[in-house]
């Protein structure tokens, strides 16, 4: 008797039971509509399974790994409703409950970010502390330590939210806040693009309902919300790494540990080797960010599900994707195109980090050059790296322009806009959270900082700045990146200065604050801005002219990067002139009469309204 009740309470306790349930719910009438759900739990895959309700399972799959249960089930033409799935074995059988939730209304309709937007770029851990009883909490290793540069410094989402009238207030339209879900790397995790739980927003950030009400504060303020998604790596602290569901669900090497040769020319190189290839999209980007394998359908499968979770169940408006270029080409491409067939106006911008036009072009849709290799990576939108590595290299500092050097720069750099398929939906930027500060490479150079954002601005494409830059923030990246992740002033209880608002802010905060909140707020309303055509021309004595028209009306755009004022003839520029006799300087509000010519101080620009 003693014996037969030992073997019974040995097979119960190791009978298996449910730890984890991936997505944890899904959403009825999705046009993907066969989900996978991926069950975890001790020796799971022992079981048989079925679905109450009359739910359909189309597939069970199970890997070498018994812990791992991968179950389709179909959903098309279901009502939205709790069912159960009863998993079975040996006469002992247990449940799990799983939920198809309604959606929103017009969800799969929904409006993403385009070029009438300003998107701001927040480093989520050092923007503002809302909530310090967060700062450190119980699940998660690191704690708080703002002396350490490199450490967490308490910037969570109710800081942001607190502060969204002050974006408001910027002009900005959109906001991009750097990874919120789980990192819980030892240390470095407050940059959040280690992952360890991609469905669980990190506890020292917030809660899942926390993001849930960042993005209903940012509705209700006309702003979008853009995720920060990465689909090349997790870190080495997510939860799989100790149990991975298969051996390749990683990019692994018999060798042991292979970091990438961060070559991404490989991807389409037609010379390069098959070495080169695999180590710049297998190998690992840091050792502590295991490189996910998007060739593996299963892989492939559980980001292309967590990604649609999340847009549905935060009602996101756009992702912008880390190391988009780095992923399988295949894989990513698959992954693209199956979120923007669930969400047809969805917007994605991947980081493709490339010096070079043609490269950056070959990674947005449809582009022509990948047709040569009959490749589309699906990817709407692109981050212009040429542009900001012009700007980032001292272009401003060319007082005297010769063939190479000065505003031809810029000049040049939009004559390759025929090599992109769609122009105006392509990221264009002095700056972001992994460069050097602009303030510091231009040494507080407010003239400089006011050309760089003008242009940014008036050119085509979708602008986006980086936190703290409109009150004059610096840093440098030869420091180290905590130089260029500085906590912004009066995001802090106890913070001497606070640049939130206008009685606080330094005169020289005020400078910067007041003319990009001009700026920018002037470009929120202009379609001829958005996605009117643009017309530029050769630059002489070191100043760029061009206009932004359509059919109502005109915009034209002088830049004096010489240390001279200069004078300028407009009937070289009478085929966009036209019948226009005047411009109205949107900075000054003063009127320039274009009859013969127009004069630019040195180091200054003009915006003008042409009448």
């Amino acid at each position: 008797m003693k014996k037969n009740l030992f073997f019974l309470l040995m097979t119960l306790s190791t009978f298996s039971q449910v730890d984890r349930v991936e997505p944890p719910f899904w959403w009825a009438d999705m046009h993907l509509s066969d989900v996978q759900i991926m069950f975890y739990g001790k020796n799971i895959a022992q079981n048989d399974v079925v679905a109450s309700n009359g739910i359909i399972i189309k597939n069970v799959q199970k890997t070498e790994n018994p812990n791992y249960l991968f179950i389709t089930i179909e959903t098309k033409n279901l009502k939205a409703q709790d069912f159960v799935f009863t998993f079975k074995n040996n006469n002992n059988s247990f449940t799990q409950n799983y939920n198809l939730k309604p959606r929103k209304k017009n969800s799969r309709f929904r409006k993403s970010f385009d070029s009438s937007d300003l998107i701001y770029l927040i480093m989520s851990d050092r923007f503002a502390n809302g909530n310090p009883a967060i700062d450190n909490t119980s699940d998660t290793f690191e704690k708080v330590n703002r002396s350490n540069k490199d450490g967490r410094h308490g910037g969570d989402i109710e800081g942001i939210i607190k502060n969204l009238d002050y974006l408001k207030e910027l002009g900005v339209t959109a906001v991009w806040p750097t990874p919120l879900c789980e990192d819980n790397d030892e240390k470095g995790s407050y940059h959040g693009y280690g992952q360890s739980d991609v469905y669980k927003i990190d506890s020292r950030f917030g809660s899942n309902e926390d993001y849930l009400r960042l993005s209903d504060a940012l509705h209700q303020r006309g702003m979008k919300n853009i995720m920060d998604y990465v689909t090349n790596h997790w870190g080495y602290k997510h939860w799989m790494m100790e149990d991975l569901p298969t051996y390749d669900w990683l990019h692994q090497f018999p060798t042991g540990y292979v970091q990438t040769n961060y070559k991404m020319t490989t991807q389409f190189d037609s010379n390069a080797s098959e070495l080169d290839r695999k180590i710049c999209m297998d190998g690992w980007f840091v050792k502590s960010m295991p490189d996910l394998n998007q060739s593996n359908p299963l892989v492939l499968r559980y980001l292309i599900q967590n990604a649609i979770w999340w847009i549905e169940y935060a009602d996101l408006d756009g992702f912008r994707v880390d190391t988009y270029s780095y992923c399988d080409k295949v894989g990513i491409s698959e992954w693209t195109k199956a979120i923007t067939d669930e969400y047809p106006n969805f917007n994605i911008v991947g980081e493709a980090w490339y010096y070079s036009s043609a490269q950056i072009a070959y990674w947005q849709k449809d582009s022509k050059i990948a047709a040569i290799q009959s490749y589309n990576s699906n990817l709407p939108s692109v981050m212009d790296f040429s542009l900001f590595e012009t700007i980032n290299k001292g272009v401003f500092n060319e007082d005297v322009a010769n063939w190479e050097k000065g505003m031809v720069r810029f000049y040049n750099e939009l004559t390759n806009d025929f090599l992109y398929p769609n122009i105006n939906n392509i990221l264009v930027f002095a700056e972001n959270h992994d460069t050097n500060r602009f303030n510091d490479t231009y040494n507080h150079d407010f003239n400089k900082y006011q050309m760089a954002m003008s242009l940014i601005a008036t050119i085509r494409g979708i602008p986006q700045i980086y936190y703290g830059s409109e009150i004059g923030m610096a840093g440098s990246k030869n420091i180290g990146d905590g130089d260029i992740r500085r906590d912004f002033p009066g995001g802090w209880n106890g913070d001497t200065n606070n640049a939130f608002t206008n009685e606080g802010r330094t005169d020289e905060q005020k400078k910067y604050f007041n003319f990009t909140s001009k700026l920018f707020n002037w470009r929120k309303t202009k379609s001829v801005i958005h996605n009117g055509k643009l017309t530029h021309y050769i630059p002489e004595n070191n100043v760029y002219v061009y206009f932004r028209y359509n059919e109502k009306e005109s915009v034209m755009v002088l830049m004096n990067n010489s240390s001279e004022k200069q004078t300028l003839k407009t009937n070289r520029f009478q085929e966009n002139i036209k019948n226009y006799t005047s411009g109205k300087d949107i900075l000054t509000g003063n009127s320039f009469d274009l009859k013969t010519e127009i004069s630019v101080e040195s180091k200054s620009v003009l915006i003008l309204e042409l009448k």
